[in-house]
């Protein structure tokens, strides 16, 4: 593709697609809505800064995905479409530009977001103060440098540009007034809440303006998916980076803790955000993908731990005593659990025969399902005894939250496994629920200092 304009490699590969849908159906005319179906995935995708190859061979796999001949035609040219990682193809010349030109702007966010991090620092707010300044501010700090990258890369438009950079400095300004979250009372909600609020600033940038599209949010679902395996695979290069530096700096005598501590770690942590990101994107096409094969591993995993934690405590006949601590980690396993459950739903063909796998997505949603019940009871417990608190009503309303989602995905996913319904109405559920986590986050930050100031 690198001697053609792009717009004229489409045409070509749109022709291709014509010609073999005419010889296969043997019909001298193709349905003209079906090709309007893929040219408009191939603009939706080009405006969502996919190269010109990507886009036309997404909206090849997706029109195939319910049309039985096109699957074919997306089947029989796989090779095409699974690439390697470095990108060697037809138009390797082109995506490598591509490539160059987004690793500089994405290592600029980085830099920027791991500036950011250290403006309370450098504005002299430091000690176990800057700590707690810098916890609650962290999502105001770096996400809009991954947001702006996103914006920059997607084409996002000036107006929507505006919204965002407007949700921000309301989400500082919340971060930072003293009834807020700058309360002592609110701190670790809003530094816990507000980065999930803030997810959806950086998903209507990472979607371009497709936030409304079902497939636009489920886009949004497979990247978290990647960026958060990526993310942990930076995280524990550094991790071997920094026990290297330490060892090696030791040998002469110099301690450099505190410049891990100060500088390396937090700036580090930062700017991975963004090349986490960038890395997920460069992927996002290859075969070898991380997050579904990891979701193949774990499911099974997860569930049968759930299944055993469950059974024991039926055997055993013991009240669930759960303490504060073990209540977040609790529901930090159940967001886990359905992180797993959706990113699987994320990859999986819609239009895949039902098989093993998913009889263990439906055994990992009852189970998780089971647990949540659990948890709940144990809040209920602890409000009963304690009285409510912010604390305590963020914890229940997360929790009815996730009971709901799990609950109808249950439902749906049983449906399909009868016969009775399609994988795309749990599709739909999932990316129709996704929004909710969100507007409750920021209920929380927003909100919750307003409510109990008057409870």
């Amino acid at each position: 593709m690198a001697d053609l304009h792009p717009s004229k490699w489409i045409e070509d590969q749109v022709e291709d697609w014509r010609r073999f849908l005419r010889r296969r159906r043997g019909d001298p005319g193709i349905d003209g809505k079906l090709e309007g179906q893929l040219r408009t995935e191939i603009a939706n995708l080009s405006r969502a800064g996919l190269a010109p190859d990507e886009a036309f061979w997404v909206a090849v796999k997706r029109v195939g995905d319910g049309d039985a001949i096109a699957g074919e035609f997306a089947r029989a040219h796989a090779a095409r479409w699974w690439k390697p990682a470095d990108g060697a193809s037809s138009s390797s010349g082109a995506r490598g530009s591509w490539l160059k030109q987004d690793s500089a702007v994405a290592l600029g966010f980085a830099v920027a977001a791991a500036v950011a991090i250290k403006l309370p620092a450098l504005f002299g707010v430091d000690g176990k103060g800057g700590a707690d300044v810098l916890a609650r501010n962290a999502g105001v700090l770096v996400l809009p440098c991954l947001t702006a990258f996103f914006a920059w890369k997607r084409r996002v438009a000036r107006s929507t540009i505006a919204w965002l950079a407007g949700v921000f400095a309301v989400a500082a300004v919340l971060a930072n007034l003293p009834e807020f979250g700058a309360s002592r009372a609110f701190e670790a909600l809003t530094a816990l809440h507000l980065p999930i609020a803030l997810s959806m600033a950086v998903g209507v940038a990472y979607v371009g303006g497709r936030w409304r599209e079902e497939s636009g949010r489920m886009d949004f679902i497979r990247f978290s998916g990647e960026w958060f395996i990526h993310y942990v695979l930076i995280a524990l290069g550094g991790g071997v980076l920094c026990a290297f530096m330490a060892l090696t700096f030791h040998t002469i005598g110099i301690d450099i803790e505190h410049f891990f501590g100060s500088w390396l770690l937090p700036c580090g942590a930062a700017g991975a955000v963004v090349i986490a990101s960038w890395w997920a994107e460069a992927k996002q096409n290859v075969v070898e993908n991380i997050a579904p094969v990891l979701t193949r591993i774990f499911t099974p995993l997860f569930a049968a731990m759930l299944i055993a934690f469950l059974a024991a405590l039926v055997w055993s006949g013991r009240v669930v005593a759960i303490d504060r601590d073990l209540l977040i980690g609790f529901d930090l396993l159940l967001v886990v659990v359905l992180g797993l459950v959706v990113y699987s739903m994320s990859a999986r063909d819609p239009h895949a025969p039902r098989g093993t796998f998913d009889v263990l997505q439906v055994a990992l949603v009852v189970s998780a399902l089971l647990a949540d019940a659990v948890a709940l009871a144990a809040i209920a417990a602890r409000i009963g005894e304690f009285g409510l608190s912010p604390n305590r009503v963020a914890a229940l309303g997360e929790n009815i939250i996730l009971l709901t989602n799990l609950a109808g995905s249950g439902v749906l996913y049983l449906w399909f496994l009868l016969g009775r319904g399609t994988f795309r109405a749990l599709e739909r559920w999932q990316t129709g629920f996704l929004p909710v986590y969100a507007i409750w986050a920021a209920i929380v930050v927003a909100v919750f200092p307003i409510v109990f100031r008057f409870v």
